[in-house]
């Protein structure tokens, strides 16, 4: 185990989140509130000059494996969260650390799940850094780290895999420095195009760019009380244009800038992922239509907006849909583990999984019939390698143990079974929001300090694709090998 190494990037991540500080610290002093500008300041300076202390001089070896690859990722995602929770904690907005880790580590894996029944008495600065966190975890941090730390040989690629969501990473350009590169200014661009049009709808500057980087990170957590409802239908209806924007693999908009239309407009992924929106979408419609009465394009908009919300795993919320018909919540919690795109910063099982998944058992069932038949399994108009298939399999067997020990883990608490099966699909999918006493009007505070730690855990290991956080917390990683 290369452990200086380790120490050295951990530390890059470090002076990062110490920099991404200034921001809140100038929205704390422009609101006038000195003593949230205070805990930016010296969290912040503390983070940079560690940063720059264990940076100071580069290891000798700077060679690594995979594991030391995935133990990376874990390790700067864990290491990012628990000093992102100081500035709620040591402000006293957040007494407990725990509460404190789970809205901050909720932030960062762009889950918006919170513990908070009055977000508004957080102040403008923490709600800033509460709905940067997003942005911040949205493309992933590492992503950006190795925008600015070439680590070359190979390296790149082991720590991308290892944070990247999907089945596969795929490199835009040769160098996977220059892919990082080309993938934050797509992500950079598409939020500034969001942030303004926000504006020209008529929303606030705060508001604008706190629910810019909540929609730019698919994350969702809302800075007033009464959610989205507040806002126009206009601003609503802007708003889930950009969650679904942000929920296609961003390969395609890198294909689009590239003027390869043909490439962009035939992706298998992306169709897929607009006709679940469009079904899902005509489903709720017609169902809450004829269960609430209130018309049928208001019904329309808020059915569009919810499933927009929920498959890209962002979370807003414009009413409760608690109180909608029992299908509309069932669709509503499929949408929950079929989450986004892979490449997208959107969260859940992915829709490509789900295309190689239902391609492997059409494959499977094919073989049955036709026992001597050579079947392929092909996404994107390729043939799929055996491993890429068989990491899928292997993905949904270990996402269906986590989904089951976690809901065993927290049914502790004594809450009724849709509430917990809704709570870790909501953390461990990225979503936000659940059903039952976790619903959209509702949080998280209820469930115990250890269910909590539970959920975070559910948490990272959904926005990193399980295995590197199984990996960190394995006994084996830290064995010493010959």
């Amino acid at each position: 185990m290369n452990f200086s190494m380790i120490v050295y990037i951990l530390a890059w991540v470090l002076k990062i989140e110490g920099i991404s500080m200034i921001l809140p610290l100038i929205c704390s002093l422009l609101y006038r509130e000195n003593d949230i500008a205070l805990c930016f300041f010296f969290i912040g300076a503390a983070s940079i000059l560690l940063g720059y202390i264990l940076t100071a001089k580069k290891p000798k070896k700077i060679a690594f494996y995979a594991r030391e690859g995935f133990v990376i990722v874990a390790a700067c995602w864990v290491v990012l969260s628990l000093v992102g929770a100081l500035p709620f904690f040591i402000s006293g907005r957040i007494p407990h650390y725990i509460d404190a880790l789970f809205e901050i580590v909720s932030g960062f894996t762009t889950t918006g799940s919170s513990v908070l029944s009055d977000v508004e008495a957080l102040g403008k600065g923490l709600l800033f850094w509460r709905s940067f966190s997003h942005w911040i975890g949205g493309m992933g941090v590492l992503v950006l780290v190795l925008t600015v730390l070439p680590l070359g040989g190979g390296y790149n690629m082991m720590i991308m895999k290892a944070e990247s969501p999907g089945p596969e990473v795929s490199k835009m350009v040769p160098r996977v420095a220059d892919t990082a590169k080309a993938l934050y200014k797509i992500y950079f661009i598409l939020t500034i195009i969001m942030i303004v049009i926000f504006l020209l709808s008529g929303m606030p500057l705060f508001d604008a760019l706190c629910i810019g980087f909540g929609t730019a990170g698919t994350g969702g957590f809302a800075i007033r009380n009464s959610g989205m409802a507040d806002y126009s239908m206009l601003s609503q209806f802007l708003i889930t244009v950009f969650m679904i924007l942000f929920g296609v693999n961003f390969n395609v908009y890198y294909l689009i800038q590239r003027k390869k239309f043909s490439d962009a407009f035939h992706s298998e992924e992306a169709r897929g992922y607009l006709i679940i929106i469009a079904a899902s979408t005509l489903f709720i419609t017609l169902n809450i239509f004829q269960s609430i009465g209130r018309g049928f394009l208001f019904a329309l908009h808020h059915a569009f907006f919810t499933v927009g919300s929920i498959i890209t795993t962002t979370g807003f919320s414009t009413l409760d849909f608690n109180e909608w018909a029992m299908p509309s919540q069932m669709v509503i919690l499929f949408l929950m583990i079929c989450g986004a795109c892979a490449g997208s910063t959107g969260g859940g099982l992915k829709v490509s999984r789900l295309l190689i998944l239902l391609k492997s058992l059409g494959k499977e069932m094919h073989l049955i019939i036709h026992p001597e038949a050579i079947r392929k399994v092909r996404l994107e108009g390729k043939c799929l390698d055996h491993a890429v298939v068989r990491s899928v399999s292997t993905y949904l067997i270990a996402y269906c143990f986590i989904y089951m020990i976690s809901i065993f883990l927290i049914s502790f608490d004594g809450y009724d079974f849709m509430t917990n099966f809704s709570a870790i699909s909501a953390t461990f999918n990225n979503i936000g929001p659940g059903l039952g006493k976790v619903g959209p009007l509702s949080n998280f505070s209820v469930y115990s300090y250890f269910s909590k730690l539970v959920m975070i855990f559910d948490m990272l290991a959904g926005r990193l694709e399980i295995f590197p956080m199984l990996i960190l917390f394995s006994i084996k990683t830290w064995r010493k090998t010959n």
